[in-house]
């Protein structure tokens, strides 16, 4: 262990207030290890310097694998040698992130012996982050958790670790095995994951339903959202208990619905269902009173993203419902008919949403052989030579 200690006083403000630092956790790593040490001093200097001191050194991973590991290198590895190097790797979470305590202490264990000691769980991506080694101790670490049936995940342009919610394991909403779906779509796609091929990254995300606590559409490149077909299920004696109970009907859901598909006349409510966009606010909060229609399955969205060549991107609806069932090779093909379209007209470090506003949606469609409907209009049209009259307005 290096005797050398840093003053950080920048640093030090960071533990200031009601919030937990990162700086106490990397303080606490550094008393036994040498890279959570110097990475206090070499981020002080940053502070100080008003710069970084951190550059990307070229390429660096395991023997096989095009992906998986971040190369990190320090412009002052002299003055910090434990710093040196600080490649991040990223290991491939669980769907729903369900783990045993074994199982985390075993990734900690190999951490603390061939790294910093220092985490992320989870990355925004979802993979278990584990943040700095050096270049040779790289292969052992991935042999270590190979051997206890981890893999890495994905980095670079290619197919990012898939994520999702928890899906039917813990929540009664979910319209889709959101789980299987996750572990099939990461199976399938190994390739596509490890050895990067794509002209940018592409990440696949799946929520069991409209709530999208994952929030897929508006930072995945695919979202997969659970949904339903037919009817709302409406129980109006658990309606009326809401009403008695206190809930104010007509201004929390009525009120509230996007649609304004929703009435209530004080003793029953009725919906328009032709007219629902399945949003499950209503659902949400009258848990008791209502219930997604019986047919359940997934709409398909294209091309979020966050703010880099063109800012952030929301998703686009491609298909408003598709069954799913295992081994979902209808949802299979689709993505890979996605990629084809993509691989053949994407620049480099283009993500497939911004190939979409620059080509144009009817081209994507004609690819992928889909039709267009309603239900994938993204926006009013903002053509300026196209004048609304004030009638059209009203």
């Amino acid at each position: 262990m290096s005797k050398k200690t840093y003053a950080t006083p920048l640093l030090d403000q960071l533990e200031k207030g009601p919030f937990p630092s990162f700086v106490t956790e990397i303080k606490r790593a550094a008393k036994r290890s040498d890279a959570s040490n110097d990475l206090l001093g070499i981020l002080e200097r940053c502070y100080n310097d008003k710069k970084t001191h951190w550059k990307h050194g070229g390429i660096v991973g395991v023997r096989g694998y095009g992906g998986g590991v971040i190369g990190r290198y320090s412009d002052v590895p002299e003055e910090y040698p434990g710093c040196a190097h600080f490649h991040t790797v990223r290991v491939n979470q669980t769907s729903g992130f369900f783990y045993t305590s074994k199982a985390l202490n075993d990734i900690c264990d190999v951490w603390d012996k061939y790294g910093s000691g220092l985490t992320n769980l989870h990355g925004s991506t979802g993979d278990l982050v584990l943040l700095g080694t050096n270049t040779d101790a790289l292969e052992p670490i991935f042999a270590e958790l190979s051997s206890r049936g981890w893999d890495l995940g994905g980095s670079g342009s290619a197919m990012r670790t898939p994520s999702c919610c928890v899906g039917p394991a813990r929540c009664e909403w979910s319209m889709i095995d959101t789980l299987d779906i996750n572990h099939e779509l990461t199976q399938a796609f190994q390739d596509e994951l490890h050895r990067p091929a794509f002209p940018y990254k592409f990440k696949i995300k799946t929520a069991g339903c409209g709530v999208d606590c994952i929030a897929s559409v508006a930072r995945a490149d695919l979202s997969l959202v659970g949904t339903w077909k037919g009817d709302i299920q409406i129980d109006q004696a658990e309606v009326a208990n809401y009403a008695k109970a206190g809930m104010n009907i007509q201004a929390e859901i009525v009120d509230m619905c996007p649609t304004g598909c929703i009435s209530y006349d004080g003793k029953a409510i009725k919906i328009d269902n032709a007219n629902c966009s399945r949003c499950m606010h209503c659902i949400a909060k009258m848990t008791k009173a209502l219930r997604p229609g019986k047919e359940r399955g997934a709409t398909i969205l294209v091309g979020a993203k966050a703010p880099f060549v063109i800012g952030a991107l929301m998703s686009h609806v491609i298909v408003p419902f598709m069954p799913l069932e295992p081994p979902y090779d209808n949802l299979k093909d689709l993505i890979t008919k996605m990629w084809e379209w993509w691989d053949e007209h994407g620049k480099n470090r283009e993500r497939i949403g911004e190939l979409i506003v620059r080509r144009g949606m009817r081209e994507f469609l004609e690819h992928m052989e889909l039709d267009p409907i309603p239900q994938m209009v993204f926006e009013p049209r903002r053509d300026p030579f196209y004048f609304w009259t004030e009638d059209e307005l009203k």
